[in-house]
């Protein structure tokens, strides 16, 4: 059980689709479906298989600098776009639409458009570019989606970095915008930003208390 949890991603699934006639396989993936606040960012990968980055996994089991330094990798490796989809589209569309959109712009950004995506969960996005295959958990099974979950996350981690100078106080620094107990309590303290998803339930109840002129 214990090898099954620990195994890393593999290129099994590039070389199968590559088997049945794609010569370039995108691996997508997307990050940021969870926060308050910020973007839904996806990134689409097409890696070189002769300059495959050491040590690509699941960003969620890479620490900061790992993921920062294989980030700096597959940019220098590989055919990659990076896309984010900002609050108001999250709010018109939905959170997961959003995601899919995002998707679907990565892939379409990438220098040469690919044969097949390989795209990390059970859905495929409505509108998506090429053919596509849902991979479950296909972050921690296959490298293409794991290089596109380092940076989408990396990507994303910098911006809500960013925002964190213009916004302090919400702590997006440290926790990019998830609904921490800190993050919650700095919304009640502090009021909603432009960056807050107002479409989120923590977002939307506070919104609704807020007192109009007339009461």
């Amino acid at each position: 059980m214990s090898s099954i949890t620990n195994a890393c991603p593999d290129y099994a699934h590039e070389l199968d689709a590559q088997l049945s006639g794609a010569r370039r396989v995108a691996g997508v993936d997307e990050a940021g479906r969870g926060p308050l606040a910020g973007p839904v960012t996806a990134a689409a990968v097409v890696l070189d298989p002769r300059r495959l980055p050491a040590g690509l996994n699941d960003s969620k089991k890479l620490g900061a600098k790992q993921r920062e330094a294989l980030a700096a990798e597959i940019r220098a490796s590989a055919d990659w776009a990076v896309v984010h989809v900002w609050v108001e589209e999250i709010d018109r569309l939905n959170i997961l639409r959003a995601s899919h959109v995002a998707m679907c712009r990565a892939i379409s950004q990438l220098r040469n458009p690919p044969d097949l995506a390989l795209i990390d969960g059970n859905l495929l996005p409505k509108d998506l570019p090429v053919p596509g295959r849902a991979v479950v958990k296909g972050d921690a099974l296959s490298l293409s989606i794991a290089a596109a979950s380092i940076l989408a996350k990396t990507d994303r981690d910098a911006v809500m970095v960013d925002l964190a100078q213009q916004f302090p106080g919400y702590g997006w620094d440290r926790n990019a915008g998830y609904p921490t107990p800190a993050h919650k309590r700095a919304l009640l303290e502090l009021g909603v930003t432009p960056y807050h998803r107002r479409s989120f339930a923590p977002v939307h109840n506070i919104l609704c208390k807020v007192p109009s002129p007339t009461d």
